[in-house]
């Protein structure tokens, strides 16, 4: 296998220059860096539920949960530990290896731990993966997560910090950048990404990818979401991105973090097949399934099956897919290379 130490050093040039490589060059170049580290044929699957929907504090301009805007979503309180589980398992059922719940926080209040840790345990019993996202997280709070198994907890920069007052002024950069250190620190795996189609420049969504890769570790899940359009919002009616702009940012996503999930996540539902099959071409290998993310809707768990039966996809199995069988399907891989597989580096 040939050298692939992860790089923490990118320069805005270098991921301008990888945005700007011919689409072919730069999808060939991508699913072989994805084939190094993973089957290329393997999608992880999530579910993802809303635990707490509305009334959110904070303003950022594409999120139909805030209470700044008018969007039609109903205020709903914590929802009970057992109709959590029930949802975990109708998930699993479905072919999910991991469970994320999402609540319209800017921070879980002290009061509400208590029964966050225990969807934590028992969503953890019922065999799947777990994630949460829950605004932003004290130290304090990042340990009692973690010693209760979680073991994903996503909160996303969602673009680069020179575009990010265009975005959310109740909330800052480094808040966000402070809350990954909080969760790293306590030991669970990070999930951390951005949205694209909100108005930002290229450079905006490279100076995104760049913060994400130069990290000290690179989030484990980096999820791109396409901006989902919602009345009310101050984001309705602003123009759609180009999606071959878009599959270019998961291509660059995968060849910047080489042993991260990229997952394909919002805006799903506004994307055709074809589009889709390039997007997982391009390096992405994780999805969130079911009939909504959140409050916004997304493609139904039965058409993504039948997307995987014509593309030859499986979803990925957690159980037995241990370090060792990993590194045998990346071993396999590149055995199958007639060329060493190297790098991009930019001149």
């Amino acid at each position: 296998m040939t050298d692939t130490a992860l790089r923490h050093d990118w320069t805005l040039t270098d991921i301008e220059q990888l945005f700007a490589r011919p689409f072919n060059d730069l999808l060939f170049q991508a699913q072989q860096i994805h084939r190094q580290h993973f089957d290329a044929n393997a999608v992880q699957v999530s579910t993802l539920l809303s635990i707490k929907t509305g009334a959110c504090p904070e303003d950022c301009k594409y999120c139909p949960q805030s209470a700044h805007y008018h969007t039609g979503v109903d205020r709903e309180r914590l929802m009970a530990v057992e109709k959590v589980l029930q949802e975990a398992e109708a998930a699993k059922a479905q072919g999910a290896s991991r469970f994320c719940m999402g609540a319209a926080w800017r921070n879980p209040k002290a009061r509400d731990m208590p029964y966050v840790i225990e969807m934590v345990k028992g969503v953890k019993e019922l065999g799947l993966e777990t994630c949460m996202t829950l605004g932003m997280l004290s130290v304090e709070q990042a340990k009692m997560l973690q010693q209760a198994g979680l073991d994903y907890y996503n909160h996303n920069l969602d673009t680069s910090p020179e575009f990010y007052g265009e975005i959310i002024s109740t909330r800052t950069y480094q808040d966000r950048l402070t809350t990954l250190q909080n969760v790293r620190d306590a030991g669970m795996k990070v999930c951390a990404g951005g949205i694209v189609g909100m108005g930002e420049s290229r450079r905006d969504r490279a100076g995104l990818l760049q913060q994400l890769a130069n990290l000290p570790q690179h989030p484990e899940s980096v999820p791109v979401n396409m901006l989902v359009k919602v009345a009310g919002t101050p984001f309705a009616d602003i123009d759609d991105l180009d999606p071959f702009e878009f599959v270019r940012t998961i291509a660059v996503a995968r060849i910047l973090m080489p042993e991260s999930f990229v997952r394909l996540s919002a805006g799903r539902e506004d994307m055709n097949d074809e589009m889709q099959a390039l997007c997982y071409l391009a390096g992405a290998n994780s999805i969130f399934y079911g009939e909504r993310l959140l409050t916004t809707p997304n493609p139904e768990a039965d058409k993504d099956r039948q997307l995987f039966d014509r593309l030859g996809l499986k979803p990925l199995e957690i159980d037995g897919y241990s370090d060792e069988v990993h590194e045998a399907v990346i071993q396999d891989a590149v055995s199958e290379q007639q060329q060493p597989v190297r790098y991009y580096e930019v001149s």
